[in-house]
């Protein structure tokens, strides 16, 4: 009896494929759009996915940040009513520092944007940031590359100090030491006074074009209008949800507000902005696989019409191979195996120009990506399920066949 093993089936669609180049890469392209699609997605928010729990988290896992403003998106009734909110203050953070007993450290910082010069150079936007004397302890620890800190008599006195970020350092003082030397920022002159460590970019953003000056230094020139983030480092993970607790009493009560009313003010962990992140890139995500989904029904739908044509060209031999005894279930498996064939190879080509086009994004822009194994299963697994799925029909029809009627086709 002439049973048909899938080694013969796979060379069989193989042949079919190489014979016809042109055709089978139309038929294909359905299916390596929608796979490369999906690889590429799914590479590009795995990389991402990576390098925010790693690297994107501004505060340490026991740090928390106090704001006027939550995070994230929200109406334009929402923004009004944060809008009604009390600022932040000075006055609330010593309160904060003086009644909390879960909070190890306090600290402070408002900013603004400034140009920056020194001699004939200058660097527009840079991030002026107006900090308590421990502030840099707080989430992730500013180092320094040289110099020292800003001290508690610099915001005492409400010197004009400050620490420098390295991409101040690189734009304005290549060949110099900056050390000891005097930045103009807007109209008024800092000493420099520390260098900090380089940190690098998170997604294509700097975070070394600052200057950090005392908080006292900076309500003295830009005034004390504006509302501060109030930071604050703890012992542990417990102690961080019980100083939250803490913090919402105290700030609750200094501003009078009855137990049915919402806090006027929003915390701010590391989750916080993971889960931002994660609502802002699954949105994307979405999109992307049904922009996929769509390629890859246009593509099976594609080559369930190339397989119905494949029948109808080849009806005569599958009338000789009923003749030499195969079977109904033999005619159907061969069809879908070539089906499936024909699709996992669009499907194989999808990978591997979706795994380049990943490495051509992460290279070209700050898109970080990571091709992940379970991605590319998924992948095969997809493009293979579509070649079964859409070849059915093409198979049933050649398996039901009249033999006889077969024998006397002309194709």
């Amino acid at each position: 009896m002439a049973k048909v093993n899938v080694g013969e089936s796979v060379a069989m669609a193989l042949s079919s494929l190489w014979a016809n180049k042109l055709r089978s890469f139309l038929t294909l392209l359905g299916i390596i759009i929608g796979v490369l699609t999906i690889i590429a997605v799914v590479s590009i928010i795995q990389g991402l996915n990576n390098y925010v729990y790693s690297k994107m988290s501004f505060y340490g896992a026991n740090d928390f940040t106090i704001t006027k403003y939550s995070l994230g998106s929200k109406s334009l009734e929402e923004f009004r009513e944060e809008m009604k909110r009390k600022d932040l203050t000075m006055e609330d953070m010593r309160l904060i520092r003086r009644r909390c007993q879960s909070c190890e450290l306090v600290g402070a910082q408002i900013s603004t944007q400034r140009t920056v010069k020194f001699k004939n150079k200058s660097l527009k936007n840079v991030s002026v940031r107006g900090v308590t004397h421990r502030d840099h302890l707080i989430g992730t620890v500013d180092e320094l590359e040289r110099g020292r800190q800003i001290r508690k008599e610099d915001e005492d006195h409400s010197r004009f100090v400050c620490v420098i970020g390295t991409e101040i350092k690189e734009q304005l003082f290549p060949f110099l030491d900056p050390l000891g030397k005097w930045l103009k920022v807007g109209p008024h002159n800092f000493l420099i006074i520390g260098i900090g460590q380089p940190k690098g970019k998170i997604l294509g953003m700097s975070q070394d074009n600052y200057v950090r000056i005392p908080i006292t230094t900076f309500y003295k020139i830009y005034g004390s209008r504006g509302s501060i983030n109030i930071n604050i480092h703890t012992s542990s993970q417990q102690q961080m949800e019980k100083a939250q607790q803490e913090v919402r009493t105290i700030l609750r009560a200094k501003r009078h507000l009855s137990f049915d009313e919402p806090d006027d003010f929003s915390f701010r962990t590391s989750e916080t902005f993971i889960q931002l992140y994660q609502s802002a890139t699954s949105s994307v995500y979405i999109a992307m696989i049904a922009i996929s989904s769509i390629a890859l029904l246009v593509g099976g739908i594609v080559v369930m019409n190339i397989m119905l044509v494949a029948v109808t060209e080849r009806t005569k031999e599958i009338g000789i191979r009923m003749a030499l005894g195969a079977r109904r279930k033999d005619i159907l498996f061969q069809f879908l195996v070539e089906s499936a064939a024909l699709s996992t190879a669009g499907g194989i080509i999808g990978i591997l120009l979706g795994v380049i086009l990943a490495q051509v994004v992460s290279t070209a822009t700050p898109l970080p990506s990571s091709v992940e194994p379970f991605s590319i299963l998924l992948a095969v697994g997809i493009s293979s399920s579509v070649g079964l799925f859409f070849g059915l029909y093409p198979a049933s029809k050649a398996s039901k066949l009249d033999p006889v009627v077969a024998l006397r086709s002309e194709q």
